[in-house]
């Protein structure tokens, strides 16, 4: 059976008859789509089996041909372009900070057909494979949709919204030419200085286990056989967010035992759904780097779980093996004997390769060992359908931002908050009141998405489109004028409803990342906290961060305190909660500290957080409560989407009595699915039924009055019979 991809244009005649053409003589644009002639050669029958095509291919390379396949550069490192032709490189990647001008997605998609059009000039015409780190969003790219980091997702706890958000970004990915996303990272946070904790989707196994839906999302059920498949990447293979002191690229020391325990399960899950690729962590496990650990990666990885795709290695990480600058033989045989199948080099590829040869001839790296890597790395490109289809789909591209996905990511950021104080029920807000809002993320998109954001470490300013903080406040008001912005928290007064101070972190990725000093709020945060207290007015914190800072000596002076994490382009989802659109129903997925040196501090170590894993309240009691008394309403389905696997609906509740409802409560038979997330509303769940009440702000309804709520549900939607009660 072939596994045909369906988000690329045919191989063209010419590209199919590349043997013919000059190295270095690419062509200057790119030509449009024809059939594809008839196939010549077995590895080129889209009809036999893949493992048939790989072995057929195997047969007919070059040793040249094969080292080029386990050969990643950078995109910018590539001067002139015939070099990708002429050493025969497989893969090509685009670092933190490589770009294209101007950055759109149509220029990244021209730049990606530009370059496959001269990988596939080799005489065997084998396409290259291109990777970049899509790790919120297609996050190089202005104007792309930019979801929560994987932090905020592990706090919806909800991996039916994680899956669809994976099929977001594989189209987006798609629609700029791309294949390969360096995601999901599945590091499991244990300390929250590391300066990549955002990255990780929670401090406990389960949780980054039960997210690997994004690798679901990105390559389909089966890699391949749906539309826009990308190649997905667990990363970093292993214990990267164990490192002693939180130190990035640190020593993990841990027992087999306790690694096995806290840091494998993810990785396992990941292997069970088919990922494609694994990367390997710049960390060492007792002293031992991830890059020379043979036991981990051939033994544990390939052999115990049966990991069958291709491990990469990280930015330069086989040159840091030996702690000296620049390439050695003995480096690259220690990483490829210990189970990398391709290296990103990323620069010096011409040295890299000549001691890649020495290493092969003189029999310390086996011919097996070579093979074995090319197998790996062919099946996956055979998978994805490039060698039919190697051009940009563009019927993608115009899905870069689009609104679907930018409705999405606003869904995913209302789900990621989680609420931890609510002095005096001060939020919901009233959507008629009279607001100060203050605080340097405020209105700063590049604050509120973070690192990895249009560059490596991202930086404050309007880096690239999207809905701030402010934004989403001024549109969900009744009356924008009502609403004072004042960065520092200048000009307040006690005529103020409230204040929303919108503070935290500043944009950094890894390394420059870590604190190990501590987690406290910077100057310039206290300074406009200070001045919001002095008011008198209600202060609420909407706190923009990567990670649990050190807040409980402020603590006391704000009434309400909603970690927002780094919510992404889409900021309006905070605004959806901060005025009760959307009750707050997200959940820690970090024990929060009481101070920076309490840390490490971890769900069942014994210590006591300032609010533990798991915690976050809402706007009413969730859980049973007493059934109210029989009142006069309806309540009507509606199937607002569905996805294999799952679905959303819609509830309209309607008063139908001649008296106001002061609440109500909708109760149904579930048939073996579970709910994943609601909103609007509050759940309980016993003996197969589900009941959702009224959140605090939509049960009072007059006669003939209506109000919604939605959820996402396991499996499939159907019609449920519906009950309905008010009191």
């Amino acid at each position: 059976m072939s596994l045909l991809s369906a988000r690329r244009r045919p191989l063209t005649a010419l590209a199919v008859c590349a043997a013919a053409l000059a190295l270095t003589a690419p062509a200057a644009a790119a030509p449009e789509p024809v059939a594809a002639p008839a196939a010549v050669l077995p590895y080129q029958d889209a009809s036999l089996p893949v493992p048939d095509r790989v072995t057929d291919l195997l047969s007919r390379m070059t040793l040249d041909d094969k080292l080029g396949q386990m050969t990643q550069i950078e995109k910018d490192a590539l001067v002139p372009q015939s070099d990708l032709a002429a050493y025969r490189i497989g893969s090509v990647l685009s670092g933190g900070d490589s770009t294209v001008s101007p950055n759109n997605a149509q220029t990244w998609a021209d730049t990606y057909d530009s370059l496959q059009r001269t990988a596939l000039t080799t005489p065997l015409g084998i396409p290259m494979i291109y990777g970049i780190d899509a790790v919120h969003g297609h996050n190089a790219v202005r104007g792309a949709t930019l979801f929560p980091h994987n932090i905020g997702l592990g706090a919806t706890r909800d991996p039916a919204l994680v899956q669809r958000i994976g099929r977001a970004v594989a189209e987006e990915v798609s629609g700029t030419g791309i294949d390969w996303d360096f995601a999901p990272c599945l590091c499991v946070a244990r300390d929250d200085r590391w300066g990549r904790t955002y990255e990780s989707y929670g401090e406990t196994p389960g949780l980054p286990s039960a997210l690997t839906t994004f690798i679901t999302g990105l390559q389909g059920d089966t890699l391949g056989a749906g539309p826009a498949p990308v190649l997905a990447t667990a990363k970093h293979y292993l214990g990267d967010g164990g490192t002693a002191g939180g130190v990035d690229q640190g020593d993990t020391r841990l027992s087999e035992a306790d690694l096995r325990a806290v840091h494998l399960p993810p990785f396992r899950e990941a292997v069970r759904r088919g990922v494609g690729a694994v990367m390997l962590s710049y960390s060492s496990w007792n002293g031992v780097r991830s890059h020379a650990n043979k036991y981990l990666v051939t033994d544990v990885l390939k052999g115990e779980l049966g990991f069958s795709g291709f491990v990469v290695s990280d930015w330069a990480a086989v040159d840091q093996l030996d702690g000296q600058s620049g390439f050695t033989g003995a480096e690259i045989t220690t990483a490829v004997n210990a189970g990398v199948d391709m290296v990103m080099v990323p620069h010096d590829y011409g040295k890299f390769l000549t001691l890649l040869r020495g290493e092969v001839t003189a029999g310390r790296i086996p011919q097996s060992r070579i093979d074995d890597a090319n197998r790996r790395i062919l099946t996956r490109k055979f998978q994805l359908g490039l060698f039919e289809k190697p051009f940009t789909d563009r019927s993608y591209t115009s899905t870069v931002g689009s609104a679907a996905h930018r409705e999405l990511a606003r869904q995913a950021v209302r789900a990621s908050q989680v609420l931890l104080k609510n002095e005096g029920g001060v939020l919901p807000l009233p959507k008629s009141a009279k607001l100060f809002v203050a605080g340097k993320s405020a209105d700063d998109i590049g604050n509120q998405s973070g690192g990895w954001t249009v560059g490596w470490q991202g930086r404050s300013g309007p880096v690239t489109d999207g809905t701030t903080v402010l934004q989403g406040i001024r549109a969900a008001v009744t009356d924008p004028s009502r609403v004072t912005y004042d960065r520092y928290g200048n000009g307040i007064d006690s005529s103020y409803r409230a204040a929303v101070a919108v503070v935290g972190e500043t944009p950094y990725a890894e390394g420059r990342g870590d604190r190990p000093g501590g987690l406290g709020l910077d100057q310039e945060d206290l300074g406009t906290l200070a001045r919001l207290k002095a008011s008198g007015v209600p202060v609420v914190v909407v706190l923009v961060s990567g990670r649990p800072l050190d807040i409980a000596a402020q603590l006391p002076d704000w009434q309400a305190l909603l970690a927002a994490w780094l919510p992404g382009t889409e900021g309006a989802g905070v605004s959806d909660v901060l005025f009760g659109d959307h009750a707050p129903t997200g959940k820690l997925p970090v024990s929060w500290p009481r101070t920076s040196a309490q840390e490490p501090v971890n769900d069942g170590d014994g210590k006591d957080p300032l609010f533990p894993y798991g915690y976050g309240l809402t706007y009413s009691a969730a859980g049973p409560a007493p059934t109210p008394a029989p009142g006069a309403c309806t309540a009507r389905f509606r199937t607002a989407s569905s996805w294999q696997g799952g679905y959303q609906a819609e509830v309209t509740v309607e008063n139908t009595g001649s008296a106001a409802l002061t609440g109500w409560a909708v109760d149904w038979d579930l048939g073996g699915s579970r709910v994943t997330s609601l909103w609007n509303g509050a759940l309980s769940t016993a003996d197969g039924r589900a009941t959702v009440r009224n959140a605090a702000f939509n049960g009072s309804l007059p006669p003939g009055g209506t109000t919604s709520f939605g959820f996402t549900a396991d499996g499939t939607a159907g019609t449920p019979g519906l009950h309905c009660a008010g009191t």
